[in-house]
């Protein structure tokens, strides 16, 4: 049981030297244990530094009614129907000087299939932020610190991840939810 590989989702933060506010990314990793991939978060965002910190985390258990699953291997002859797909809309509200963040984990067979199911999002239709004529909801065209984008789970992997697993789908109609962790956590107390 505590030898079973799971796929973590990580919103992470830091001050980073030469910065006015806290940035923020999402890593995914493959672990047995969220500790084990703290090595990996820092090779991820190395300017981070000492201030790298996780503002919330996900084990990805279920998404939209699939069962997620890390098996070890790299099985090119089992093609997935559908992929996991990770989504950050972005978007504005009159008056506010900020950009408005949305995030989605989505199964999709392609990523057509993803931005269509992310145009169909609350965020995405919210009358305030298609109020600004200038900026309204938007999927942004490059991923990193600043900016994203959308992404098979598998593509932002580490090169290390991407070439021992491979992520299984398995369509389910039963359980629950998964479980997301909000706070400010130090990586050495994780």
């Amino acid at each position: 049981m505590g030898t079973e590989l799971k796929l973590f989702m990580v919103l992470l933060g830091s001050k980073a030297p030469g910065r006015v506010v806290e940035q923020h990314d999402y890593f995914f990793g493959i672990a047995t244990k969220l500790k084990d991939l703290v090595p990996d978060m820092h090779k991820f965002w190395p300017e981070a530094g000492n201030s790298l910190h996780i503002d919330g985390w996900r084990e990805v258990t279920r998404v939209e009614g699939y069962n997620v699953k890390v098996v070890a291997g790299r099985d090119q002859a089992h093609a997935e129907a559908n992929r996991l797909f990770f989504i950050n809309l972005g978007g504005y509200q009159s008056g506010k000087l900020e950009e408005q963040h949305y995030i989605l984990l989505t199964v999709q067979p392609d990523r057509k299939g993803a931005v269509k199911t992310s145009t169909s999002t609350a965020f995405f239709k919210q009358k305030s932020i298609a109020a600004v004529k200038t900026a309204s909801a938007h999927i942004d065209e490059k991923y990193g610190i600043d900016v994203d984008d959308v992404y098979r789970i598998e593509d932002v992997l580490s090169e290390n991840f991407k070439h021992h697993y491979h992520i299984e789908l398995t369509e389910s109609p039963e359980g629950s939810e998964d479980e997301i962790n909000l706070g400010y956590f130090r990586l050495d107390r994780i």
